[in-house]
């Protein structure tokens, strides 16, 4: 997975802004704003709105990984082990698989 930062333009609270995220990321964050039935600029707003402090890519990374944590967490998925062995996640209804980790077909 050596997916380079895409910059790309939107439009935040009326202000314009650039913002560098890995494609990963931003399939992330489309698929959470689907699942939100919500736009991708709300989505933006809220995170935009809702950051203490730091730039916006940065908050929409801790984003994308909060809702991707907190997916597993609800599926009973255990954390990675001290020794940096990671435990299979189940594939279950419940949880929604982050796009970067997704089989091919």
């Amino acid at each position: 997975m050596n997916s380079p930062v895409q910059k790309r333009s939107v439009v935040v609270a009326g202000h314009k802004t650039s913002v560098s995220l890995e494609q990963e990321f931003w399939e992330g964050l489309k698929e959470i704003s689907r699942l939100r039935s919500t736009s991708l600029v709300e989505t933006l707003h809220g995170i935009a709105t809702g950051r203490a402090d730091g730039n916006l890519s940065s908050a929409i990374r801790l984003f994308v990984l909060d809702h991707y944590r907190t997916q597993a967490e609800r599926s009973g998925a255990r954390p990675p082990a001290a020794d940096g062995a990671s435990p299979a996640l189940s594939r279950s209804s419940n949880v929604v698989t982050p796009p970067a980790f997704r089989k091919s077909a």
